[in-house]
């Protein structure tokens, strides 16, 4: 039998092999690892290639929230750098009302569905886009019998989705200009 000494000491030394298995892991794979919005080693960052995004306008009101919130979410400074980029954003939007009350015949909730395909090219006149893709995003808000409250709720809807699509956007840039400057 073992005593609590001897017990506590082969704990110690399992705990101490894991501990140190885990730090040598970590330091191993430091090297492989970038920060996405860091300083590059050759200079420049990131954060700096997408500051240089100019946004396209995008029509109809989720198309002004959607440029409102991409300007902010590539270039959040308020500076104005000289633009290597343009960003064309087209929008499709879905409204429906999946929920119906069978006794008053109301719609109890309203849906928006959005998708966005965004092409991202380069200033210096490229045809081809740098990177282009689509993104989506639904959003469910309830309906009331009054007017004026679906009105804003549905408002509300499309601005949480100009959000979100907007942080989906500038993150796929934001790999895609990463990979570029690597």
């Amino acid at each position: 039998m073992l005593s609590s000494d001897e017990t506590g000491m082969r704990f110690w030394l399992a705990r101490t092999r894991i501990l140190s298995a885990g730090i040598m892991i970590s330091v191993g794979l430091a090297g492989c690892v970038e920060p996405l919005y860091g300083s590059r080693l050759g200079g420049g960052s990131v954060a700096e290639e997408m500051r240089a995004v100019k946004v396209e306008p995008i029509p109809d009101r989720i198309g002004h929230y959607l440029t409102n919130d991409l300007i902010f979410a590539l270039n959040g400074t308020g500076s104005t750098p000289t633009p290597k980029y343009r960003l064309v954003v087209t929008v499709r939007e879905r409204l429906s009302t999946p929920i119906y009350n069978s006794v008053t015949g109301m719609a109890e909730a309203g849906d928006v569905n959005v998708d966005a395909d965004y092409k991202l090219y380069r200033i210096a006149g490229d045809s081809q886009p740098l990177v282009s893709g689509t993104v989506s995003q639904f959003v469910i808000y309830d309906r009331s019998l009054q007017r004026l409250s679906n009105v804003r709720a549905a408002r509300d809807a499309e601005q949480r989705n100009a959000s979100t699509l907007a942080d989906q956007i500038r993150t796929r840039i934001a790999v895609a200009l990463g990979k570029r400057s690597s």
